[in-house]
C-alpha cells in the first residue's frame, strides 16, 4: 500500500514541458529507484515531490492527501525528507552538533541509533570539514533520516563517490529502508548500485516515464535498452 505518490505530475517552464505526467507510488519498505540519461527530468522531478518545484499540473499526496501545495518545510515536518546532491553539511561543525541540531528541530528521540546504524560513531566528535568526503556523504544520509521520516527523497547520493563507496551507500540505504520501514525513493546515476539494490525502478526519458518494474523487468525492456541501457552499458 503506498503512503507517498505523485499522479500525473507536469511541470512547464513556459511553453518548454521538463516533466510531463510522471507517475510513481511509494511504499514503505521499498527502495524504488529512479534512473534516466541526462535532460531525462529527474533532478526536476524530486524537486516536484519534495515541494521545491511548482507543480504545473497533477498532484502530489501523503496517506491520500494532496500535498501538492505545501512548502518543503511543512513535508519534512510532516515526514516527507530529501538529500540533495551536493553534500549539505556545515564545515565548521563536528558531526554530533551538526546531528544534534537537526534533531532538535525534527523531534528525534534517538539520535545515537541514527549515529550506530549508519557506523558513524567514530567520527562524531570531529568537524565535518575534516572527515573524509564518503564520510560526508553518510553524514547526509543520517541528517536526512533524523526525525523517523516516513518518506526519504534521495537526490544522488553517490555523486561524487568512487564506485566501492557508492556500493556501501546505496547497501546502506537499501539496509535503513527495510529496517525502518521507510518509503524511499532514489534518483541515482549508479545504474548498477541501482539494480543491484532497489526493489522497483521507474526510468524516465525526455520528461517522461520510459517503463516502470522489478529490475529485471527494466533490464529486460527493449524500449529502455534502446533509449537508455545500451548506450549506458
Amino acid at each position: 500500500m503506498s503512503v507517498f505518490e505523485g499522479s500525473g505530475v507536469s511541470v512547464k517552464y513556459g511553453a518548454v514541458t521538463a516533466l510531463d505526467s510522471v507517475d510513481i507510488a511509494l511504499e514503505p519498505g521499498i527502495l524504488h529507484g529512479v534512473i534516466g540519461p541526462n535532460g531525462a527530468g529527474k533532478s526536476t522531478f524530486i524537486d516536484a515531490l519534495s515541494g521545491r518545484k511548482r507543480v504545473s499540473s497533477g498532484r502530489v499526496t501523503l496517506d491520500g492527501e494532496d500535498i501538492t501545495r505545501r512548502s518543503p518545510r511543512w513535508r519534512r515536518g510532516h515526514g516527507v525528507s530529501r538529500s540533495f546532491q551536493r553534500t549539505s553539511v556545515f564545515g565548521s561543525m563536528t558531526v554530533r552538533e551538526q546531528l544534534e541540531m537537526v534533531a532538535r528541530k525534527n523531534h528525534e528521540p534517538d539520535l545515537d541509533d541514527v549515529i550506530e546504524t549508519l557506523a558513524l560513531g567514530d567520527v562524531t566528535e570531529r568537524v565535518c570539514s575534516e572527515i573524509a568526503y564518503g564520510t560526508q556523504r553518510l553524514v547526509d544520509l543520517a541528517i536526512s533520516l533524523v526525525g523517523r521520516p516516513r518518506v526519504v527523497l534521495l537526490d544522488e547520493p553517490c555523486a561524487g563517490l568512487v564506485a566501492d563507496e557508492s556500493a556501501q551507500m546505496l547497501t546502506h540505504v537499501r539496509t535503513l529502508c527495510k529496517e525502518r520501514n521507510v518509503a524511499a525513493m532514489v534518483v541515482e546515476h549508479d545504474v548498477d548500485g541501482v539494480f543491484g539494490n532497489c526493489d522497483v525502478i521507474t526510468v524516465l526519458n525526455l520528461g517522461k516515464v520510459l517503463a516502470t518494474g522489478t529490475p529485471a523487468e527494466i533490464r529486460a525492456d527493449e524500449t529502455v535498452i534502446k533509449a537508455y541501457l545500451g548506450s549506458a552499458a
